[in-house]
C-alpha cells in the first residue's frame, strides 16, 4: 500500500463488506489505498447453473428486443454457457460501469449503463422508456433487485427471465464472528445490497447485530440508506455508487465515526417495523 494515498481519518478503521465469498478483493484494495481494513461477512456463495433449463431460458432472453444484465456475475456465468453477441436492433444493457466492464471483457462493445447504478437509473436508460409490446431480458439471479422487473411489466413488456446463476445462503465463519464480536476500532459498512444486509441481520445472533449496528453505514443509494435506518442504524451516509471506491470516497467526506465501545455504551436505536 502507497502511504502517499493512505487518509488519516480511515487509518486503523475496518470496512464490513457484506459481498459473496471471494468477490472482497475490489473492497481490500478500496479500503488498502485509505489505510483501512476489511472484515467480510459473506452472506452467499455465487453458484453458476448450467442444467438444460437455465441454457433454454438464455437461449430465450438473448434474442429478447433489449438485454439487461443485472451483474458482472450474471455476464460471467451467461458466458460460461454461450457466447455472447448480440444481433442487429437489439439494445443490451448494464446496472452500472462494473457489469458493463464485464460484457466488454467478453467481446461485447455496445452496451448502455446508466450514470446513478441503481434500480431507478437503470429503468430511466432511454432504452427501456418504450417498450410497450416489446420483449425485455433480465440476465440475473433469483431474488436481488425487485424493483426493475414489476416496473417493466407495468409499462407494457414482454418479460423474459434468465437466472443463469444462484446466490447459495452461507452462514457467518466463527472467524469473521469472533472478529465482528472484538471489534473496537470505528467500522464502516458498506451497502450495496439490501437482500445482504437482511441474510447477513437473519445469521447473526442479538449481540452481534447490535455491534453491527454501531457502524456507520455507506448506503449506494438513498433507497439503501432508508432500508438501513428502517433496520436500526443511526448513522448513514449515501455514495454515489456500489463500486468500493465510491462508498470509501463517502466514508472519506464524513465526520471521524464512533467506535464500537462508545457506541455501545447506550442501546442502538430497534429497527422500525
Amino acid at each position: 500500500m502507497s502511504t502517499r494515498t493512505a487518509t488519516p481519518k480511515l487509518r486503523a478503521c475496518y470496512v464490513i463488506s457484506l459481498r459473496p465469498v471471494g468477490g472482497h478483493a475490489s473492497m481490500r484494495r478500496a479500503a488498502a489505498a485509505h489505510g483501512a481494513k476489511v472484515l467480510a461477512l459473506s452472506p452467499w456463495r455465487i453458484e453458476p447453473r448450467r442444467d438444460a433449463g437455465t441454457r433454454a431460458a438464455l437461449r430465450a432472453a438473448l434474442a429478447a428486443d433489449v438485454v439487461l444484465f443485472t451483474s458482472p456475475a450474471a455476464v460471467r456465468a451467461a458466458a460460461g454457457l454461450r457466447r455472447l453477441r448480440p444481433r442487429r436492433g437489439q439494445a443490451w444493457l448494464a446496472t452500472g460501469a462494473g457489469t458493463a466492464a464485464a460484457l466488454r471483457r467478453v467481446g461485447v462493445a455496445d452496451v448502455a449503463a446508466p450514470a446513478r447504478m441503481d434500480s431507478e437509473g437503470v429503468l430511466a436508460l432511454p432504452a427501456l422508456a418504450a417498450i410497450r409490446g416489446r420483449s425485455v431480458a433480465l440476465v440475473t439471479a433469483p431474488g436481488g433487485r425487485n424493483l426493475i422487473a414489476p416496473t417493466l411489466v407495468a409499462r407494457g413488456a414482454r418479460l423474459l427471465r434468465a437466472d443463469v446463476y444462484a446466490r447459495v445462503p452461507v452462514a457467518p465463519s466463527p472467524r469473521s464472528l469472533a472478529r465482528l464480536r472484538a471489534l473496537r476500532a470505528p467500522a464502516f459498512l458498506a451497502l450495496g445490497s439490501g437482500e445482504a444486509l437482511r441474510r447477513v441481520f437473519d445469521a447473526l445472533p442479538g449481540p452481534l447485530q447490535a455491534r453491527l449496528r454501531c457502524a456507520r453505514v455507506l448506503a449506494a443509494s438513498e433507497r439503501l440508506e432508508q432500508q438501513a435506518r428502517a433496520s436500526g442504524f443511526d448513522d448513514v451516509v449515501v455514495a454515489a455508487d456500489a463500486r468500493p471506491r465510491s462508498l470509501l470516497d463517502a466514508a472519506v467526506r464524513g465526520p471521524a465515526p464512533r467506535s464500537p465501545s462508545d457506541s455501545m455504551r447506550s442501546p442502538p436505536r430497534p429497527p422500525r417495523r
